[in-house]
């Protein structure tokens, strides 16, 4: 019986057991204030530290896309310079043109090339090489008349047999500026300068022509075996600065090689060339040789006012030997306001480079 009388009691006791009031909390305005505050404290340095990574890795970007850009453009030259008989330097007394009174590669090309040197295009690195053309003279003029009818596949003895040849050409390098800043970016302000390529050959001359003073295949639509408009067939290359073109305004358009090439002004040594060409020498007769003077080997946009000097060329005439420098700024790619400075040197990355050429004249 008294343990029938427990039993009951346990069951009866938590029946009557009053439970506790439930509640329900939650986070109180300060508490969310708080919350708010540290995760501004924690967030915004790491949004800030994101964003200077993002920025420094575009710098980076740009500063190296330009030093490729740049790379690329002083190889090209390299290859194209190695092939050069002749190089222009910028000595007056080689230049005899009757129509200026300039000085250097500006009064050679006046009125011989197009575009004439201005303001807003500097011709820095002029010359003549030996361009090779294949599959362009025919063997047999009886099999194959004219060089559109060559074909590189072709026995020897049957039709469309032919043999390469070279060609002259004049090349320039030419330093753009673009008056109207149209095409870099971040449009506004003043864009860099380009670097374009202007080229002028002559024809593939018939071995054989049936009138002496007719020497190029005629009407033949092969491009390669004609002469550009401009090219003057009484140029002698024993004779560089005389008669050179035309002056024909039929100049295949130039090809720009590289852009943002640096606009702002840069000042150079007195004697940058002198010492990058080993101070070249000169000897006139029994005199005693003397220094090239610097100005005839410095070719750089004289035109400008004052010269940005960030594509120049040093060239000694004599050697055949031409250094190319360029200078780059990237930091335009950037911000309108890019104006060289030397705390800043590494956004305007400088290349060179120096070739000899291969050739000679008359050879």
């Amino acid at each position: 019986m008294k343990t029938l009388l427990r039993l009951l009691l346990k069951t009866q006791h938590p029946r009557n057991h009053s439970e506790p009031a439930q509640t329900d909390k939650g986070m109180t305005l300060v508490e969310l204030l708080v919350g708010a505050i540290m995760a501004f404290l924690i967030i915004t340095p790491m949004l800030a530290f994101v964003v200077d990574m993002l920025n420094t890795d575009r710098r980076e970007q740009v500063k190296s896309n330009t030093e490729q850009d740049l790379q690329a453009a002083v190889d090209f030259i390299a290859q194209d310079l190695s092939q050069a008989i002749y190089i222009y330097d910028n000595n007056p007394a080689t230049v005899s043109t009757p129509t200026t009174t300039a000085t250097g590669i500006p009064a050679l090309l006046e009125g011989n090339f197009i575009p004439p040197p201005d303001a807003t295009k500097a011709p820095i690195l002029v010359f003549w090489k030996r361009q090779l053309i294949k599959n362009a003279v025919p063997v047999n003029a009886g099999l194959t008349s004219k060089p559109s009818d060559c074909n590189p596949v072709a026995l020897p003895g049957t039709a469309g047999e032919c043999n390469d040849t070279y060609v002259l050409s004049l090349v320039a390098y030419y330093q753009l500026k673009d008056p109207q800043n149209t095409w870099c970016q971040p449009s506004g302000g003043t864009c860099p300068t380009r670097i374009a390529r202007y080229e002028i050959r002559d024809g593939v001359k018939n071995p054989s022509p049936l009138d002496p003073l007719k020497p190029y295949y005629t009407v033949d639509p092969k491009e390669a075996a004609a002469p550009n408009q401009a090219f003057n067939p009484e140029f002698d290359i024993s004779k560089p600065t005389e008669k050179v073109t035309m002056g024909s305004a039929q100049f295949i358009n130039p090809e720009v090689l590289v852009n943002y090439i640096d606009h702002s002004f840069k000042k150079l040594n007195d004697d940058e060339c002198q010492k990058a060409l080993g101070t070249p020498k000169i000897q006139i007769g029994l005199a005693a040789a003397t220094d090239v003077p610097e100005p005839t080997l410095k070719v750089t946009d004289s035109a400008s006012s004052p010269p940005t000097n960030s594509f120049y060329a040093c060239v000694d005439n004599a050697r055949n030997l031409a250094r190319v420098t360029i200078r780059g700024n990237s930091l335009r790619r950037l911000q309108t306001d890019a104006n060289y400075d030397a705390k800043k040197s590494a956004f305007f990355p400088t290349v060179s480079v120096q070739v000899q050429g291969l050739g000679a004249r008359g050879k």
